[in-house]
């Protein structure tokens, strides 16, 4: 969701914001085919183990990424020029994002040389077990919520680009600790982007996030976190994207039920603190920050005990 603000961006903001972060995961594509990742090991803790095709991490993060981009950038356009300036429909946005995540999903779960041969689930303190097809179903709405997570958090200026870049970082950690190479570079790199977008996106604003950087940015955060095999952590690595999403669909079910009353002053989350609290804008960002932080914190222990 765009941030409200009485200056819209313009539309070259949002380009040169997709042509970065596209950049930097073409980067990934550069490492994983120059033969970074074909010496990873997995480590002996019980995680899910990548197939031999490590080639393929890098595509499917970029197809990812960049098809979910352009299904951002339309929207943005939508919003920006033409008469109405309402942007996409709800259904056909949720549309495309069921088509996407469903492709990566399926290649997730195919076996070499289709795919990444990932069908695990890794529990702490527990072990991994196989679950079969219902690990397509699974990563289908992780994808799918995960990328609307984010979009929803992009309410707030450096708040979507803080936590994205936290929950990379913790994805990455996990990551190298197992070996893979491939997510390493790729996690990594998407943080480095974010920094440089966060110099610009800093209160207040000069570029914004939009559709187009967090459809694409949470997208590929939930791929990144399949290939790890670490999925089920998720969610408390991305514990404010989990905390946004569920306060607009317990805001929107309870004002149905009740004929529009309200559980908070406004959803999503973050906007709830700016008018029941009384938050600055500022003070939002860095406390989200904070819980961010931790929730990666414990997200990343869990992963390496």
């Amino acid at each position: 969701m765009s941030r409200p603000s009485l200056h819209r961006p313009p539309v070259w903001t949002l380009v040169v914001i997709t042509a970065v972060i596209a950049i930097a995961a073409a980067a990934v594509i550069l490492e994983v085919n120059d033969g970074i990742c074909m010496s990873a090991r997995i480590s002996t803790a019980g995680v899910v183990p990548l197939s031999r095709s490590l080639d393929t991490v890098g595509p499917l993060a970029r197809s990812v990424h960049d098809v979910a981009a352009v299904l951002g950038a339309i929207d943005d356009r939508q919003s920006l020029i033409g008469a109405q300036k309402h942007g996409m429909s709800a259904r056909r946005k949720f549309g495309w994002q069921l088509a996407i995540a469903t492709v990566a999903a399926v290649i997730l779960y195919l076996p070499d040389p289709w795919g990444l041969g990932l069908h695990h689930v890794y529990i702490p303190f527990v072990g991994r077990y196989s679950i079969g097809l219902l690990y397509v179903p699974i990563a289908i709405l992780t994808i799918v919520g995960m990328s609307n997570g984010v979009n929803l958090s992009d309410g707030l200026d450096s708040l979507a680009g803080g936590l994205t870049a936290i929950a990379f970082v913790a994805i990455g950690v996990i990551a190298y600790q197992q070996g893979q190479l491939g997510v390493v570079t790729l996690s990594f790199t998407m943080v480095g982007a974010l920094l440089g977008f966060l110099w610009f996106n800093a209160h207040p604003a000069q570029v914004f996030m939009g559709d187009t950087g967090a459809l694409a940015l949470g997208a590929t955060m939930a791929v990144a976190a399949f290939m790890t095999g670490q999925w089920l952590l998720l969610p408390i690595v991305g514990f404010v994207f989990v905390a946004e999403t569920f306060s607009v669909i317990l805001q929107v079910l309870y004002a149905r039920r009740t004929g529009g009353k309200r559980i908070f002053r406004m959803a999503p989350l973050h906007h709830h603190f700016e008018l029941q609290e009384g938050w600055s804008e500022t003070q939002v960002t860095i406390r989200f920050w904070i819980f961010g932080m931790m929730a990666g914190l414990v997200g990343t222990a869990l992963a390496l005990l």
